[in-house]
């Protein structure tokens, strides 16, 4: 017997019609990797007909969540995905063990990309914390603090969409790919010209001059406008990294990774340089945004290819 936390085993509940319920029993009745199998017949009021549930490793609840949809159970009923926080048996833990992945190396894609639709929707929430930040980089611009950059740095809500550009490659999802683009498209737009608006009043009233824009007067956040090799390569190791904490469950990582780019930072960077007419800055920082965009989108697609082919050969070779 074990007890683990986390979500080792995932209990994949099935509610659907009676006469699709029968398949999608036998389905699961048949894969060996299920430590638990229970069907209440007729417990499902809408749609009309039976809940089927099962415990299942990590790693096989990806291929059953599709063997389930070959079946049509999506078109006429749910897939519900439930982490098990705490689980206690002998054919679970058998069952986990026989698993060719380890935990913390499988992806549950339908997991995945369920939040990678859910976190890239352009919706009041996003916006407001994509002005928030930008301000607060802003602010940080004026001032030359490096504690409120690190802030608007883990405020902003970008780096999900970000990386969803790469999983809707690698798992050929072009209505992902379009609804993140345009959520970064929009979100930097709108930030941008909200703190370029708000940057302009606080110069009208004397709250910032170019002078405290000078190179000399900015020591500790040059570096926003002065994007070299350096910030390429910290884009790649970040976006791989969050990507990595992302499907493995490991949230805690996504912290470092956060306070790594500085796309929320260049925003700022444009939206203050712009109202004092310091277009070499405007310039710099757009490259930066530019860099740190691609950098991390290109490095979450490799990481996630590189996450399949990993899975794909290993079950291959079991």
């Amino acid at each position: 017997m074990r007890s683990a936390y986390g979500d080792h085993v995932i209990t994949v509940r099935v509610c659907c019609p009676t006469a699709l319920a029968a398949e999608a029993t036998d389905l699961l009745r048949a894969n060996t990797a299920a430590s638990s199998l229970v069907v209440h017949p007729g417990a499902s009021i809408r749609p009309p007909g039976d809940v089927i549930e099962a415990d299942l490793p990590r790693d096989a609840v990806d291929d059953v969540v599709r063997a389930l949809m070959d079946l049509g159970v999506h078109e006429e009923g749910t897939i519900q995905l439930l982490p098990v926080e705490t689980w206690i048996s002998r054919p679970g833990l058998r069952a986990e063990e026989a698993a060719p992945v380890a935990d913390a190396d499988t992806v549950v894609w339908p997991d995945v990309i369920e939040q990678a639709y859910e976190d890239s929707a352009f919706t009041w929430t996003f916006m407001v914390f994509m002005v928030l930040a930008t301000l607060l980089a802003a602010i940080a611009v004026a001032t030359d603090s490096v504690i409120l950059i690190i802030g608007a740095m883990v405020l902003g809500p970008e780096f999900v969409p970000i990386t969803s550009l790469g999983l809707a490659i690698v798992r050929r999802r072009p209505h992902l790919f379009r609804r993140a683009l345009r959520t970064l498209a929009l979100g930097f737009g709108v930030a941008i010209l909200a703190v370029t608006a708000l940057a302009a009043v606080a110069r009208a009233a004397g709250i910032i001059t170019v002078a405290d824009l000078m190179p000399e007067n900015r020591s500790g956040t040059a570096f926003i406008y002065s994007p070299n090799a350096w910030s390429l390569s910290i884009a790649l190791i970040a976006g791989a990294a969050g990507v990595l904490a992302l499907t493995s469950n490991r949230s805690g990582s996504l912290v470092g990774v956060f306070i790594s780019v500085t796309t929320i930072p260049a925003a700022g960077n444009i939206a203050i340089a712009a109202v004092f007419g310091l277009w070499a800055e405007v310039w710099g920082s757009s490259l930066t945004l530019v860099i740190n965009v691609t950098g991390m989108a290109v490095a979450g697609w490799l990481t996630l290819a590189v996450q399949d082919r990993v899975r794909t050969r290993a079950r291959t070779a079991r």
